[in-house]
């Protein structure tokens, strides 16, 4: 169930993720491998301005740090033409000496217990997020370090709004729509933004609602994953689908949700037209750009679900930077200087400075810097609080299924049950699941 952005969504997702990449390579620094006792290490990652730039700023700060060792960048394509690029490369051993990835189940594709370094023994893993190092871990160990910040399956909601109203931060399904009902009575404002025009953005009371589906139930990823757990037939998982439908029954979305796009509503929620907006943190850097007035007026939290003290945050993790097994000698050493300076408050600095972080780090004692947007900065308790926040579910299992936006359109346009929806689903990622040979499909 991987969270696939539509086009849009990429651009303005693209400074949270390290997969979205093309080909060409720079270099930092002066020093050649092997000259004077100096070394180059080549760095893959994405493409995107924003990748580009953070690998820049990473590079120079460690040369600056370690001035006998050089960072040159390179870059390789997105989507499926990018993993190829990455499985071929290892297969064939002309991997650079390190290189950002997915983690998750594309990770666990890249067969890591054959292809790369294990982390283990380094020092600084016990620094790392628990949440982060299950996505990169096989066979208990682990391979990779975060590179950027969580991103949140959440409600970013207007804070002059809930002021003006005097409401509170809801942690029950009971509690949102009690405020949704009070929002839509003072007049002018919708209660709920959607945005259909841009169908990615449909699903965050599913895909977000994953922690509250794992509290109530945590053995659900694991059946599911064997197919003995159904969206239409688990009481949990159906909620998110029920949520959607809810929302819409009460009227609680805007008047254009069905042609509303992402532009749209950030706009509304920024300029108070809008309450609430369930959708991705990674979204917050876009409207704080555009809207600066964001960064103190909106906020944010996690889906509410049935049991306030089980509330939580669904979160997605950052990419992982990894060490292939060809990097060997003098250069082994280097790259693990180089992912130790990754995994530590010096590395999360250097990115602060690249650009503004779009969720908390994955390692302990690092800062989001004192002039992050105020939904993000509402993120860290969760993270902070054990038992408050936890992965979503395309970390936890390879079943997926190609058409959940569209479905999730269909029931939060009325046009489709809930159920009906949830069993549509169970459908759609059965025939994803056959294709990848899973047990018991």
């Amino acid at each position: 169930m991987r969270f696939r952005p539509g086009a849009s969504g990429l651009a303005l997702l693209a400074v949270c993720s390290l997969t979205l990449a093309g080909c060409s390579a720079g270099s930092l620094g002066s020093s050649d491998s092997g000259g004077n006792g100096s070394i180059e290490l080549t760095y893959l990652i994405g493409n995107q301005d924003q990748d580009v730039k953070e690998g820049e700023q990473i590079a120079k700060d460690f040369h600056g740090k370690f001035p006998n060792i050089t960072v040159k960048l390179e870059t390789r394509p997105a989507g499926s033409e990018g993993d190829n690029i990455v499985k071929t490369r290892l297969s064939t051993g002309d991997m650079p000496d390190v290189f950002a990835y997915n983690t998750g189940s594309l990770f666990q594709a890249i067969a890591p217990q054959k292809n790369l370094v294990s982390l283990n023994d380094q020092p600084y893993i016990k620094d790392l997020d628990d949440n982060f190092k299950k996505t990169v871990t096989a066979d208990n160990q682990v391979y990779g370090v975060p590179f950027g910040g969580f991103m949140g399956g959440a409600v970013l909601y207007n804070i002059p709004v809930y002021k003006k109203l005097g409401l509170t931060i809801p942690k029950t399904w009971a509690e949102f729509m009690a405020n949704n009902a009070k929002i839509k009575a003072a007049g002018g404002i919708a209660p709920v933004i959607q945005t259909y025009g841009e169908t990615w953005t449909s699903q965050l009371f599913v895909l977000g609602d994953f922690h509250n589906v794992s509290a109530a139930d945590p053995s659900f990823a694991d059946d599911y994953t064997a197919n003995k757990a159904k969206y239409a037939t688990n009481p949990a998982a159906l909620k998110g689908f029920e949520h959607t439908e809810a929302v819409h029954d009460a009227g609680y979305e805007n008047k254009d949700f069905a042609s509303a796009k992402l532009p749209d509503g950030l706009k509304m929620l920024a300029t108070g037209k809008g309450a609430h907006y369930p959708i991705l943190s990674g979204v917050v850097a876009n409207m704080v750009a555009t809207y600066p007035d964001a960064a103190k007026n909106v906020g944010l939290f996690a889906l509410p679900g049935d049991d306030a003290s089980k509330n939580g945050l669904t979160l997605w993790t950052p990419g992982g930077v990894y060490i292939p097994k060809t990097t060997t000698g003098d250069k082994l050493d280097a790259a693990k200087k180089f992912l130790a300076f990754i995994a530590s408050p010096e590395g999360c600095d250097s990115q602060n400075k690249a650009g503004a972080p779009t969720g908390p780090y994955a390692v302990k004692g690092c800062s989001l810097g004192n002039d992050v947007p105020q939904a993000i900065k509402d993120m860290q308790p969760y993270l902070d609080k054990p038992g408050a926040s936890s992965l979503a579910l395309e970390f936890l299992s390879p079943v997926k299924g190609p058409s959940l936006e569209q479905i999730t359109v269909e029931v939060g346009s009325g046009i489709r049950k809930a159920k009906d929806g949830a069993a549509r689903y169970d459908d759609d990622v059965k025939k994803q699941a056959q294709q990848l040979g899973l047990a018991g499909w």
